[in-house]
């Protein structure tokens, strides 16, 4: 409602709030911040512990899954090289075994296995904890223009976990444990702690890939990124998008490397329609401001 139509009560009530808000210090506003993240840090712990209860099932048929040929990836991969007539698709083996090297090292991988899958799995919760310490902040029309932060947010980092979990590791590791330099002299013992951070780093990575949009949402917002200059540099962003595919998945098969980089390009263009949309709506606000 404009500020015009409301009562002389209604603007006091106004002022006597944000005159409460402005005078909260610091150290106020960290001991909200501390409770949030103790809420965040409790939902973590929890759902850490439900993680460490069900590990054994979890190692077995996720952590583990990417490296048994039976794995779902594999099977699509090997379906669509039967339609495309492409027998190097089909993954009849993956070429290692896992070990570990240390008296701790099983241990302390299940731990920080649970850990991180507490963490993929609180992440909705922990960033409704940190929207909700920084939304009373921002100004009206920035709370509506950033309506349902949180809903798109967590969507978007749970996608790109799938994305990471069901298509970029499995590739690498695939192409990873079959590329030998003499099969006669080398063994590919892998070692637990290599095999979950690669895992781990390839999901969490894609998880933040696709923030993209959101973060496009927000720079273009601010007026720093515009749709012109993302279609200005399209080109320049796909030959970026293939090279950082062919850094985080080191497969070298062309099929392989569309599959990943497609999604990616998605994002891109859908990145170009937010932007468009930010910026048509920031000159309607220009101008009713100037009427």
């Amino acid at each position: 409602m404009p500020l015009d139509q409301l009562t002389n009560e209604e603007l006091d009530k106004m002022h006597e709030k944000d005159l409460q808000e402005s005078e909260m210090s610091f150290l106020d506003h960290l001991e909200i911040l501390r409770w949030h993240l103790i809420r965040a840090l409790i939902a973590v712990t929890l759902l850490t512990m439900v993680a460490f209860y069900f590990g054994k099932w979890i190692f077995q048929n996720i952590i583990f899954a990417p490296k048994k040929p039976d794995f779902w990836t594999y099977r699509q991969l090997c379906s669509l090289g039967k339609w495309l007539q492409i027998d190097g698709l089909c993954v009849q083996t993956v070429n290692f075994k896992i070990q570990s090297t240390a008296l701790t090292g099983q241990f302390m991988m299940y731990i920080s296995a649970c850990l991180v899958m507490g963490l993929i799995l609180a992440f909705p919760y922990i960033f409704w904890e940190i929207w909700r310490f920084i939304k009373p902040g921002l100004y009206r029309k920035e709370q509506k223009a950033a309506q349902g932060a949180v809903f798109y947010v967590s969507i978007l980092f749970m996608l790109g976990v799938l994305f990471g979990y069901f298509l970029v590791a499995p590739l690498s590791i695939n192409f990873l444990a079959n590329f030998q330099i003499d099969p006669t002299e080398v063994n590919n013992d892998i070692n637990i702690v290599n095999y979950v951070s690669l895992l781990t780093t390839l999901v969490l990575a894609c998880a933040l890939m696709f923030q993209l949009p959101v973060l496009v949402f927000f720079l273009a917002k601010i007026g720093i990124l515009t749709p012109k200059f993302m279609r200005t540099y399209r080109r320049h962003s796909i030959i970026l998008i293939l090279i950082l595919v062919g850094i985080i998945t080191p497969t070298p098969d062309i099929i392989s490397q569309l599959l990943i980089a497609s999604p990616l390009v998605v994002l891109y263009e859908l990145s170009i329609m937010i932007a468009a949309r930010v910026e048509k709506a920031n000159r309607l606000e220009m101008s009713k401001l100037e009427e």
